[in-house]
């Protein structure tokens, strides 16, 4: 998809109030809501044998492990609020 209409489909869904967000330099990095959490695994159980399921899984543990070692600041105050909420 164009970078542009992925902009305006997260601006819906923040909007919506199902994405918390946090700027760090020129990125923005987004998270969804805690309260969510629950329903989108619930959502994601209900799809378990979808093939799309395992390789965005992949695709998202990837990009993940690439972005750790990048020059890219990754956030902070999501990153540390998530570990708190889950204590």
């Amino acid at each position: 998809m164009p970078q542009s209409s992925v902009s305006s489909h997260v601006q819906i869904i923040r909007r919506a109030g199902l994405l918390e967000s946090e700027k760090c330099e020129k990125w923005t990095y987004f998270r969804i809501e805690s309260k969510y959490l629950k329903l989108l695994r619930l959502l994601k159980g209900e799809g378990a044998e979808e093939p799309q399921w395992a390789s965005d899984d992949k695709n998202a543990a990837a990009r993940l492990a690439v972005r750790a070692g990048s020059c890219c600041p990754g956030p902070k105050r999501l990153a540390k609020s998530r570990k708190t909420e889950s204590v």
